[in-house]
């Protein structure tokens, strides 16, 4: 990975998430005893730069990490379109729980503690996930995310879940703090001054990855 010294092992895999076969990429640093999987927001891919920024300092951080496509090809291209499935949370819930159990099962991951990274859209689906696997999901962070969206699942995640928001994105800083309120185990809220909600200020999505990957090397390793 750039600007890691790191050996790492990387892999393109199929994802086995229920009742579709899903692209992956995986990447594992050698010594990595945790893992974190990328549920991307609404409209994105595997590809999205964001992410993959993210996922560089995981990497570097030690981490092991897997960005896969939450959509089949096909369904991404019916949603360039006519964006319906960006917003079907139980559909994106449904396979990242998928995810979570193949992780499981794979013999290069299955005795890593599994975290959850989920931006926007992304992030609801993380939270229904730590909800319904508390006994496979470590923690959680979720880069503007719509925790809204996941809003019966709140009360039952007992995940250490990381909220990040951007300080200019007032919207979001309020359906995060909503949320924060109906979850029993009180996350963390961490907004980031000068950033909108996609973070593309100089510097401000560095601090994303920073924030990031100490969470889950506080809570994974």
């Amino acid at each position: 990975m750039s600007g890691s010294d790191r050996n790492s092992a990387e892999f393109n895999v199929q994802v086995s998430a229920g009742d579709a076969e899903l692209e992956g990429d995986l990447v594992i640093p050698e010594g990595a005893r945790g893992i974190v999987v990328f549920a991307h927001g609404s409209g994105s891919s595997r590809f999205s730069p964001r992410n993959r920024l993210v996922a560089s300092f995981l990497n570097e951080g030690g981490l092991a990490t897997l960005l896969f496509d939450l959509l089949t090809p096909k369904e991404h291209e019916i949603d360039i379109r006519t964006r319906e499935f960006r917003f079907d949370i139980d559909l994106l819930s449904r396979r990242l729980v998928s995810t979570v159990d193949w992780l499981g099962e794979q013999p290069n991951t299955e005795a890593m503690s599994i975290g959850l990274f989920g931006a926007s859209t992304g992030a609801a689906a993380a939270l229904i996930t730590a909800a319904e696997r508390p006994g496979s999901v470590a923690a959680v962070v979720s880069r503007g995310g719509r925790p809204d969206l996941a809003a019966k699942a709140l009360p039952s995640v007992k995940a250490p879940t990381l909220l990040i928001v951007g300080g200019l994105d007032q919207v979001v800083i309020q359906m995060n703090r909503d949320a924060s309120r109906q979850m029993q185990t009180e996350p963390s809220l961490e907004i980031v001054p000068g950033a909108t909600h996609l973070f593309e200020e100089p510097g401000k999505l560095e601090e994303v990855c920073a924030l990031t990957r100490d969470w889950f090397l506080k809570f994974l390793t």
